[in-house]
C-alpha cells in the first residue's frame, strides 16, 4: 500500500469518525477544535478529507494480483 493511499485512508476515517459525532451527537469536533467550520483550518481538513475521498475511489479499481506491494 502506498503512502499516499495509507493518509488518504486515515483522513477519511477521520471524516468519517466526525460525521459519526455530527449525526448522533450534533457535535462538529473538526470546528469545535479549530475554531468554527468557517474557519480556514476547519475548511482545510474538510477539503483534505473531500480530497481523500476522491483519491481512495481509486482503490476500488486497483488491481492487487501479482503486485510487488502486496507481497
Amino acid at each position: 500500500m502506498m503512502i499516499m493511499d495509507r493518509i488518504a485512508l486515515i483522513l477519511l476515517i477521520i471524516g468519517g469518525i466526525n460525521w459519526g459525532l455530527v449525526g448522533v451527537f450534533k457535535f462538529d469536533l473538526v470546528a469545535y477544535l479549530f475554531g468554527g467550520q468557517t474557519a480556514s483550518i476547519s475548511r482545510v481538513v474538510y477539503t483534505l478529507v473531500a480530497l481523500s475521498a476522491l483519491w481512495c475511489i481509486s482503490l476500488l479499481f486497483r488491481d492487487r494480483v501479482g503486485s510487488k506491494e502486496n507481497s
